[in-house]
């Protein structure tokens, strides 16, 4: 298994040498926005990422911080409103990557039960969107944050 640490993803992703679907979508002082960089069941699932290498929250330089919480509402709205999402949950795990993420994980009313909360992260394979429909779903999401 290879590990995701070394060479870092995260930083791979923040300079953008690995493009998720749709690449950088939006960038905030600290952190990027990028789709998840796995397979994923839902579109328009996106990761707010630290540009630096911090474990968790409580890492985050002062002026990050500050920042984490209106982009995360501006990101969170925007999944609503463009992609139709119910809902978004939002998930701080900090078990691998050794960048701070943050997972914003949209609902939708056809999003089947088992799929929902925490579950999206234990999808089977089977059903795992196609790319073209996560990059688009990015896409849109990246489009209407840039306005």
């Amino acid at each position: 298994m290879s590990d995701v640490n070394d060479p870092c993803l995260g930083c791979a992703i923040v300079r953008g040498d690995t493009r998720t679907p749709g690449g950088v979508l939006a960038r905030a002082p600290g952190f990027v926005l990028h789709a998840v960089a796995s397979p994923s069941p839902v579109p328009g699932w996106v990761v707010l990422t630290s540009e630096q290498h911090v474990r968790g929250w409580y890492d985050l330089e002062e002026a990050a911080s500050r920042e984490l919480g209106p982009f995360a509402g501006r990101v969170m709205r925007a999944q609503r409103e463009v992609l139709g999402a119910e809902h978004v949950y939002a998930f701080a795990i900090g078990d691998v990557l050794r960048h701070f993420h943050l997972h914003l994980v949209p609902r939708f009313a056809d999003t089947p039960p088992h799929l929902r909360g925490r579950g999206a992260f234990d999808a089977a394979p089977g059903e795992h969107l196609p790319l073209e429909a996560l990059e688009a779903a990015a896409l849109r999401l990246g489009t209407a944050l840039a306005r």
